[in-house]
């Protein structure tokens, strides 16, 4: 793809000033909200605004709100962005600005990991009990039995497993089955219930949803639930559940659509308000996936959430050849 050399001068002209250039290094690590960028950049809003608006205008990084909040990534593909990532890629690693950066995000992050990892010890024995204040979960269970069809399930893997309630749900399906949580607390519940389920070929670790470490393509059934909204990248997440499902298998994710409850953010450590159709479905496209199914729940009460459940699936290989 390539545009006029007046276009090229605006991307460069946008790209060309300190500033901005560390805030596309900042993107290329992972979307970020305004204020997070405040803190890496110590500049105040109004001039990360400033600074991220030209850079939208030149199509670097792509602008969406989220509440009360605001995230910023970089543009996928186009001419723009593939400038971009020409230009980061040409710079020296051990610049010291941008490692500065660098460890000044890894600042934040450990901070977002530590309130998180608090949160979820503090919550983990009353887990159920919190979703059950937002949802139905027996509409959502009945609703995630259908998605995922009848079986029997070579191996169902369930990636942020919290207290275990799909495998609990999805398991007696499975010939195998898998949790990964980075929760201790989480997993110690969990193996409680699956061990009162009585299913014996379950097995619990400890494991990130970013990097599971599982082979390609080795699951029939991958299961997300209730775990992309509390994530920095839900993207990267969605690309590496649906890297682990197999030819013929199937991905099932349960989250919330877009809401404006930010009591969610502030007390229950939430950082996206939900995920729109469109967005999903372009993450399940970029992770190979099709034949996407949406399902909505309702609330139950006025002020409530609406639960939707996204199943997608890989193609058989013969399919994907003949393709």
């Amino acid at each position: 793809m390539t545009f006029s050399a007046s276009q090229a001068v605006d991307v460069m002209r946008a790209a060309g000033e300190p500033s901005r250039l560390r805030i596309l290094a900042l993107l290329a690590r992972e979307e970020l909200a305004v204020l997070e960028l405040c803190r890496v950049l110590d500049q105040s809003q109004p001039r990360v605004s400033r600074h991220l608006k030209v850079l939208a205008d030149a199509g670097l990084v792509a602008r969406f709100p989220d509440g009360a909040w605001v995230f910023y990534r970089l543009t996928g593909g186009g001419a723009a962005g593939e400038l971009a990532a020409q230009v980061l890629a040409s710079i020296d690693p051990a610049d010291e600005v941008l490692q500065r950066d660098a460890e000044r995000l890894s600042a934040v992050w450990a901070e977002r990991a530590a309130d998180a990892g608090e949160y979820f010890a503090r919550n983990a024995a009353r887990w159920d009990e919190i979703r059950s204040l937002y949802v139905s979960d027996a509409d959502v269970e009945a609703a995630i039995l259908q998605a995922a069809g009848p079986g029997p399930f070579k191996r169902l893997v369930d990636l942020g497993s919290g207290t275990g309630r799909m495998l609990t749900l999805l398991g007696p399906h499975a010939e195998a089955a898998l949790g990964l949580d980075l929760s201790q607390q989480m997993l110690n519940l969990a193996r409680n219930r699956v061990t009162e389920a009585g299913l014996e070929g379950c097995e619990l670790r400890h494991g990130d949803i970013f990097s599971t470490r599982l082979p390609n393509e080795s699951a029939d059934l991958v299961v997300v639930h209730q775990v992309l909204h509390y994530l920095a990248d839900p993207a990267a997440a969605v690309k590496e559940a649906g890297r682990i499902v197999a030819g013929g298998g199937r991905l099932i994710i349960a989250d919330f659509a877009p809401h404006g409850l930010e009591f969610l953010r502030e007390q229950h450590q939430h950082r996206r308000l939900g995920f729109s159709e469109p967005e999903m479905a372009r993450w399940l496209e970029e992770a190979g996936l099709g034949k996407v199914r949406v399902t909505a729940l309702p609330p139950a009460r006025k002020q409530g959430l609406t639960v939707k459940i996204w199943t997608a699936e890989r193609a058989q290989e013969r399919q994907r050849s003949a393709a």
